[in-house]
């Protein structure tokens, strides 16, 4: 599967604002833990959408919902990463928040906890068929499909990506999630999707199965394309129920986990959209996580900082 190339990206997903308290070892209860700590701006669909326009997309644009308390500051940092924001300003909703415990052992490994905010609040008034005016792919943010006003966004807007025959990649966003919504419910829901990008974890609960390549395969039977995150062990590429490659990672020395699957999906849809196979689009998500394990927060590097190579 290969898309032409041309068109911007769209992204529709969550912009929050990221709290990353860095910490060593356990947690201490019921008293202090010393931690290293920031706010970033993050979000799965505003980072997807950064790191899409970092990874040499031409025009990506974001669609997401905001606060009055942090939209302007979401706006900059959008523009700053060549991202044009669309951002819908919620007049009663605070700008989502998440919580990222970061431990900075050898894995890095993060926690989340997640107030959603606004990015919760998405509705079909939202959307407008317009948003796909010279489109050439729409991703959607998994966390959309965890409140019933922008489930009923995801399905407006798979209505309409169908009706124009622009193909849609969706991320399921969390493991956590998923167990809430069941999945029955999710598969349901994502029908008609052209790529799914789920990690190891999500995959494994998404079909049952205790094998990643396993569950990447019959996922595939769902949807045409299926490129599961698998982190330090790379990635998996299935169609038409089977494990068509394996992807190794590119070697990374984590200090944060925090968005390396965002980096993935967006330096994979970036090099999607050139016209490239998705073995090829995935080696190039591949280093663009392990590029973002290597910083703190979910973002790319800003002007400075260094780039893609």
């Amino acid at each position: 599967m290969t898309t032409a190339p041309g068109g911007a990206l769209l992204v529709v997903g969550d912009v929050v604002t990221d709290v990353v308290a860095r910490h060593r070892g356990p947690l201490s209860a019921g008293t202090d833990t010393a931690a290293a700590i920031r706010t970033v701006a993050g979000g799965a669909g505003a980072n997807v959408a950064c790191w899409a326009a970092h990874w040499g997309c031409p025009e990506v644009r974001l669609l997401g919902r905001v606060g009055t308390d942090a939209a302007s500051w979401h706006e900059r940092e959008l523009t700053a990463c060549g991202v044009r924001p669309l951002l819908v300003v919620d007049e009663e909703a605070p700008t989502g928040t998440v919580i990222c415990l970061v431990d900075t052992g050898a894995s890095a490994e993060r926690t989340f906890l997640t107030d959603s905010g606004a990015a919760l609040r998405f509705d079909p008034g939202d959307w407008s068929d317009a948003l796909l005016d010279g489109v050439a792919r729409l991703h959607l943010s998994g966390y959309l499909l965890f409140s019933e006003p922008s489930r009923a966004l995801v399905a407006t807007a798979l209505e309409s990506a169908r009706a124009r025959g622009v193909p849609v990649s969706l991320d399921p966003a969390s493991a956590g999630f998923l167990v809430e919504l069941g999945v029955d419910r999710f598969l349901e829901l994502v029908a008609g999707v052209d790529v799914l990008l789920p990690s190891r974890d999500e995959a494994c609960l998404l079909t049952g199965l205790p094998d990643p390549a396993d569950a990447a395969a019959k996922l595939s039977r769902y949807a045409p394309l299926v490129i599961a995150k698998q982190g330090a062990e790379g990635a998996l590429v299935a169609r038409s129920g089977a494990v068509r490659a394996q992807v190794p990672a590119t070697p990374a020395t984590p200090r944060d986990t925090t968005g390396a699957g965002d980096a993935f999906t967006g330096a994979f849809l970036a090099t999607l959209l050139t016209g490239a196979e998705p073995e090829d689009a995935a080696r190039e998500g591949c280093r663009a996580g392990a590029l973002a394990v290597e910083r703190v927060g979910g973002r790319p590097p800003g002007r400075g900082e260094g780039g893609r190579e």
